[in-house]
């Protein structure tokens, strides 16, 4: 098993789950998606992420972004599950939860590492783009949950840079200003796709206002 990395092709699968069978590229479509597993059923800090992630699902939305979940127990129990995140979390899952018992996916995904649990997956984190490529992988131990919020950032960051040419600096948030990237020097188009200006701190270092914004 080769394990995945940044420009891959994301395998695609079918698979059972809380809402029925999937099969990944066609629940895709032409949106980006957002594939993270869970080490198992009814345990506490998986119940808060998946409440989070119902609680912003709007955000995810907005942005053409489909969210599938993973964990190793069956569908059975993925809807018992739901029933206790909703009402915990006070939120409604609306999303589906992947069966994964036989750990196709976890294989084709490399989520089971044996030096931290041979039957769990760890928490990882896959951001697919509307072509299947890989553009993020988060690997996050067992006992911490994850960031939502970043994750939300990041695809904010990719969907941005994809269609300008610029980079996003450290920290950067929806709306701050950007990085020009530095292959950029003409400067009749930088004037074309920067009407707003920019500041030249070093040759390769020009800040200027997000330009979709």
């Amino acid at each position: 098993m080769t394990t995945l990395r940044l420009g891959d092709t994301a395998p695609d699968f079918e698979q059972d789950s809380s809402i029925g069978k999937i099969r990944f590229y066609d629940y895709l479509g032409d949106s980006w998606g957002v594939l993270f597993s869970h080490p198992a059923d009814f345990t506490p800090v998986c119940t808060t992420e998946l409440g989070y992630t119902a609680i912003v699902s709007g955000e995810f939305a907005k942005r053409n972004v489909k969210v599938i979940a993973v964990s190793v127990d069956d569908a059975e129990s993925h809807k018992k599950w739901i029933e206790d995140i909703n009402d915990t979390q006070n939120t409604k899952v609306d999303f589906p939860i992947l069966a994964d018992q036989d750990r196709k996916v976890s294989t084709l995904y490399d989520m089971i590492h044996p030096n931290a649990s041979a039957t769990a997956t760890v928490r990882s984190v896959f951001i697919i783009d509307p072509a299947k490529k890989i553009r993020l992988t988060l690997t996050y131990p067992a006992s911490t949950g994850r960031n939502f919020n970043e994750i939300l950032r990041v695809i904010d960051s990719l969907q941005l840079t994809d269609s300008h040419s610029v980079a996003t600096p450290v920290n950067w948030e929806d709306g701050d200003d950007v990085i020009i990237v530095p292959s950029l020097k003409d400067e009749a188009v930088l004037k074309e796709k920067f009407p707003k200006g920019y500041t030249a701190v070093r040759p390769y270092l020009r800040i200027t206002p997000q330009p979709n914004k």
